[in-house]
């Protein structure tokens, strides 16, 4: 008699186990945290938006990539200084980025907002090559990036393609890397996805 009463309280007891577990994940709305990293190639060019920020003018970059988060497009527009800056990490001329944002948009057509923070271009005119490090803070977005929250570093390399009249670089190849952590991945639509 004992002995049924044992195992009828561990088989309650691991059947009790088994829903709790399963209603966890069966929540709406619950979180992860991803560590990312996605490659991307692009290009960029002057933008047609004006930011209205003093001395700088409108850059943006139009990338796609994969990584991480599945394959993605980027589009991010920034004010860049219209003079070089000192700096301490840049051996060439260096022109920090002044304000901008971006949005990620994924397979699923979820999207990612992010908004610069800091960084900026170093370009080597002798080699005709810029290399770029920005950080952006995550917003949220749509779909399973409603919540989300994190940073992102996106470092990069461009090559100039076309020149103006005056032989200015106006359009340039774009290759780089988004890494960072992102918290708040929906985990219910993030498992759909992967369906």
């Amino acid at each position: 008699m004992k002995t049924r009463t044992v195992i009828g309280t561990w088989v309650l007891v691991a059947v009790m186990l088994n829903l709790g577990v399963a209603g966890v994940y069966a929540q709406s709305g619950r979180s992860i945290t991803v560590r990312v990293r996605m490659t991307f190639s692009g290009n960029g060019a002057p933008s047609p938006i004006n930011l209205n920020q003093p001395d700088t003018s409108t850059a943006e970059e139009n990338v796609a990539g994969d990584g991480t988060l599945g394959p993605f497009t980027f589009r991010n527009v920034s004010a860049i200084a219209s003079t070089p800056h000192p700096s301490s990490t840049c051996s060439a001329l260096f022109f920090p980025r002044a304000a901008g944002a971006g949005l990620l948009r994924f397979e699923d057509g979820s999207l990612l907002k992010v908004t610069l923070t800091q960084g900026g271009d170093c370009i080597d005119v002798v080699h005709l090559v810029a290399h770029c490090t920005v950080i952006f803070q995550i917003d949220g977005g749509t779909g399973r990036f409603h919540d989300a929250s994190g940073v992102l570093t996106l470092t990069e390399t461009a090559y100039p393609v076309l020149a103006d009249v005056l032989n200015n670089p106006v359009f340039f190849a774009e290759t780089g890397q988004l890494t960072g952590t992102v918290f708040g991945v929906d985990i219910k639509k993030e498992a759909s996805d992967d369906r």
